[in-house]
């Protein structure tokens, strides 16, 4: 008896799985926490150099004199957006007291001294360590390692949990995390910031890919659409439930404490959560595989016999395949390419959008709770349309009403007012309900096109690639920084909607593969999608792709991290 073939026997979502599958989701939740919370760490306020000699110089104007001095001491700001000018301060030898004549056109000077705006922020780790004018690239280079801590972690996790187990996987994760984002909040320059960041990013990224994996190896052939999808669910509740936390405490050291201890909540999973039984299956340790399904079974009110599998029909080998045969003719290599250019471009894009939402505009947090919302409905759509529309059409859809959402901004933010911010702020939603939703369908739409023989690796190497988008989105969002004015705070959205324009257009060019027998071979790949290729089946209501045992590994890549 193959593993497909028992979990349908013992019910394909049966309460076991049910009970399994929500624990297994709750670590998404904190997983959507770590991937966006830098908005709130690394959060820039509105600043200028401080006064020098006045001790007691804030942001906020306490009096008439305490105005007459910053007038005379800091030079009005070229960006109209800003009155003064958040890097320089007037060259002059003199203590708040000795300001007896206007100093405008006396030289400037970098300054070494910043007060910060809290109308926003109390204190992120910005303000903490003056991460801004000459510095301030210094916050791209810290979403970008983090992001690298992502890529490194889904291989490292990824071979650790083939190698130890899932389960041992998980639990190493989860320490991991606690340890390192506990004690990140008393990170005391830039450089352990980073690092433990990185750190972070790697135990995110372990921690969702292997409760995923644990998740969907339970969980029968028809099942697993839905299900793959029901995870972001908990991913986007992340996205609330740090902003909520954000908005109430305003402090990066509270917020990063606050959410870091929560971590602990998953120690017990230990006892709770079983070896997956596939994996136990693939090492030969058939015994304790067997024991887990039949107390699934229980559970279930189902029945299997004693023995469930037996070596012969486990020792089942697929043909060998390389990566580098998907370049091996011009139809092959057309399509790996626009496949690896659109994981990087959704993952770039929305991963952007979530980083870019402080430059929206209005309310900063509200901004930032609206783009967790829109996941919702872009995961909804996807559950209930992929399987009607088609795997090409939705994708392009998606990628393409994202792409115009992002482009049309550009037109409220240069030639509107302020009157139209929520416009701003509703097109950028948009890209970003786009992106969710393509975030999801890449993954099913580049399983089924890539063959059989070498879907695992493939999915690996696009995987990759949106690893890749993601330490670009911080540099393309901080464009808006460098510079400057109506132009810069619309320039990132603009890059965001070209790059998804250019790639929903270019997945014009991929086969649909809804309903379709799926290539096995890289020979049956260079022909799927003509007109003498296989013939459809119409009985298959998700594609083989899709249900395989492959799952084990491929199904890892159908995630935000």
């Amino acid at each position: 008896m193959q593993f497909d073939e028992v979990l349908i026997k013992i019910g394909e979502f049966g309460s076991y799985q049910k009970r399994l599958y929500f624990l297994l989701c709750l670590p998404a939740i904190n997983c959507g926490i770590f991937m966006t919370i830098s908005v709130f760490l690394l959060g820039v306020p509105d600043h200028r150099c401080a006064i020098p000699g006045y001790d007691n110089d804030t942001y906020r104007i306490q009096s008439k004199y305490h105005q007459m001095l910053v007038n005379k001491t800091i030079p009005r700001s070229s960006d109209v957006k800003l009155k003064y000018d958040q890097c320089h301060i007037f060259a002059a030898n003199a203590t708040y007291d000795e300001f007896n004549h206007p100093l405008n056109d006396t030289p400037s000077l970098n300054c070494k001294r910043w007060v910060y705006d809290d109308a926003i922020f109390k204190a992120t780790f910005v303000t903490q360590v003056n991460l801004v004018c000459d510095d301030i690239y210094l916050l791209s280079l810290a979403n970008m390692l983090f992001f690298a801590g992502v890529f490194v972690g889904a291989f490292f996790f990824g071979f650790l949990s083939d190698r130890i187990g899932r389960k041992k996987t998980l639990y190493v994760s989860f320490i991991l995390m606690l340890v390192s984002t506990v004690v990140l909040t008393w990170a005391p320059n830039y450089a352990a910031y980073v690092s433990l960041r990185f750190l972070v990013g790697a135990s995110a990224s372990g921690i969702f890919l292997t409760a995923y994996v644990i998740g969907m190896e339970l969980v029968g052939p028809s099942k697993r659409l839905w299900a793959g999808f029901g995870n972001m669910y908990f991913f986007a509740i992340g996205l609330l439930v740090v902003g909520g936390i954000a908005y109430a405490v305003r402090d990066w050291k509270y917020i990063e404490l606050i959410t870091g201890c929560s971590c602990a909540l998953y120690l017990p999973y230990w006892w709770f959560i079983p070896e997956s039984p596939r994996w136990l299956l693939s090492k030969g340790r058939i015994e304790e595989a067997e024991a887990i399904l039949h107390k699934a079974a229980r559970v279930n009110k189902a029945t299997l016999p004693q023995k469930i599998f037996d070596k012969d029909s486990l020792n089942t080998k697929v043909a060998d395949g390389k990566l580098w045969n998907l370049f091996s003719s011009r139809v092959l290599l057309l399509r790996t390419l626009i496949i690896f250019f659109n994981w990087m471009v959704v993952s770039m894009i929305y991963y952007g959008l979530s980083l870019n939402t402080g430059n929206l505009g209005g309310d900063f947090y509200l901004n930032f709770i609206i783009s967790g919302l829109v996941e919702f409905p872009a995961d909804t759509l996807c559950i209930l349309l992929l399987n009607r529309l088609g795997r090409k059409k939705l994708h392009c859809g998606s990628m393409l009403l994202g792409g115009i959402g992002c482009l049309c901004t550009i037109f409220t933010v240069l030639y509107g007012g302020d009157e139209l911010q929520p416009l701003t702020v509703t097109l950028a939603m948009i890209g970003k309900l786009g992106s969710s939703a393509a975030f999801g369908i890449i993954y099913i739409f580049s399983a089924e096109l890539f063959p059989t023989v070498v879907r695992n690796s493939s999915m690996g190497a696009s995987s990759c690639c949106a690893r890749i988008g993601g330490m670009v989105a911080p540099y393309i969002t901080d464009l808006g920084r460098l510079v400057g004015g109506d132009f810069g705070r619309g320039l990132p959205l603009l890059v965001f909607g070209a790059a998804s324009v250019a790639a929903g257009l270019l997945s014009l060019f991929l086969p649909e593969t809804l309903n379709r027998n799926l290539p096995e071979t890289i020979e049956e790949a260079k022909h799927f999608g003509k007109s003498n290729s296989r013939d459809k089946d119409k009985e298959v209501y998700i594609n083989n792709g899709y249900q395989k045992d492959n799952t084990a590994e491929s199904s890892a890549c159908q995630t935000k991290l």
